[in-house]
């Protein structure tokens, strides 16, 4: 199988430091180009990725974060250079809808963002031939009338991450946003009197604005900023912890972040929101809880978990493997239907996608389920 894969044009692939999207695309090509399948990626000129990669690109540019100018141009050139391919990857925003007037190919788009009304609205105007993945099931509960086709939790090089011994301390990753509970995390630490190291992606006016007054006057007493750490130094930080501290305060679709830390060994105590409990195994891999003082006390405890036991859960439920044998079975079912249909791709007059394209038979009737067992 042929698959072509389209990635945003704002990041490398894989990305330099902090980059969520982009390290999944990297991780789930490799994948798919080892588990046999001929991969082409549609990525900015600057990308690293060791999958073949089409050319014509411009190098990223964070300044044009979000600019639609950009992100047209970008979608345009990859659609005309996969054309012989037999399924497209999409994860940008736009590209379900551009797809309508661009490609005959089928395309799989990945939804990595909160499904809020606008974007809900761009999805309804895809083409029929489109199908969505989400990357949680409490994501998909949030889709609205978007219909999912099926539900593919990340996974992780597990191999990559070396296990860590733990330690003393408990350390804080993620992004210098008000939604990642990073004081949360000073005062659940602080309130255990557990030291927590904090390693944050601070580079935009707003999160620099947000450390200085939110989170430097909290630190000194009992936490450290340590700024935004490779992917080697991110390891070790968390294989060096005691646990994982991910307060979030918002739905996030998948945290990316918490896989990492249960490779290394490292439970994780979070809140309950988005797909942490999806992630996390109360008592086994970690604790979700609410209240600060109901965080304390689980962070006290994470270091009588099993480390081994969180290995084996990234292992044998978010590894690479496992995310890119999804794919593949949700590409050779949706490429087996179109032929038994055997009809042409619709055209850009074709009525709307999601309210004619079904879901797939076996997902049709799915509950949401707090603890998949992949």
């Amino acid at each position: 199988m042929r698959i072509g894969i389209i990635a945003p044009p704002w990041i490398p692939i894989p990305p330099d430091a902090y980059g969520g999207i982009e390290s999944f695309i990297d991780t789930l090509a490799r994948a798919l180009q080892e588990a046999g399948q001929d991969v082409v990626l549609a990525a900015s000129d600057d990308s690293t990725s060791s999958v073949p990669r089409l050319d014509g690109f411009e190098p990223s540019d964070p300044e044009t974060m979000g600019v639609t100018a950009h992100e047209l141009r970008h979608l345009l050139r990859a659609f005309a250079g996969l054309k012989d391919v037999d399924v497209i990857l999409d994860n940008t925003l736009a590209g379900p809808v551009l797809s309508k007037a661009e490609t005959t190919v089928p395309v799989v788009t990945v939804a990595h963002g909160p499904l809020i009304p606008l974007e809900q609205e761009l999805y309804l105007n895809a083409s029929a031939d489109v199908s969505f993945v989400a990357i949680s099931h409490n994501q998909a509960s949030l889709a609205g009338p978007v219909p999912i086709t099926r539900v593919i939790h990340h996974g992780i090089r597990v191999g990559d991450v070396p296990i860590g011994p733990g330690g003393d301390a408990a350390c804080f990753v993620g992004r210098m946003h008000a939604s990642k509970g990073i004081p949360e995390a000073i005062n659940a630490a602080e309130i255990a009197g557990i030291p927590l190291r904090i390693a944050a992606k601070m580079q935009e006016p707003a999160e620099e604005e947000y450390f200085e007054e939110v989170v430097r006057p909290r630190l000194g007493r009992n936490a450290e900023y340590l700024g935004e750490l490779t992917a080697e130094e991110k390891y070790e930080l968390m294989g060096n912890s005691c646990a994982l501290l991910n307060p979030i305060q918002w739905d996030e679709p998948f945290g990316l972040v918490m896989i990492e830390a249960l490779a290394t060994g490292s439970p994780v105590v979070a809140t309950p929101r988005g797909s942490v409990q999806e992630i996390v195994e109360e008592g086994r891999t970690g604790f979700v809880r609410s209240a600060p003082r109901e965080l304390a006390e689980a962070l006290s405890r994470a270091a009588d978990l099993d480390r081994g036991a969180c290995r084996q859960a990234a292992e044998t439920r978010f590894s690479d493997t496992r995310m890119a044998a999804e794919y593949i079975d949700l590409f050779t079912e949706l490429l087996r239907e179109r032929r038994r249909l055997d009809r042409p791709y619709p055209d850009a007059a074709a009525v709307k996608g999601p309210a004619r394209r079904p879901l797939l038979e076996r997902d049709a009737s799915a509950e949401p389920d707090p603890l998949p067992s992949s």
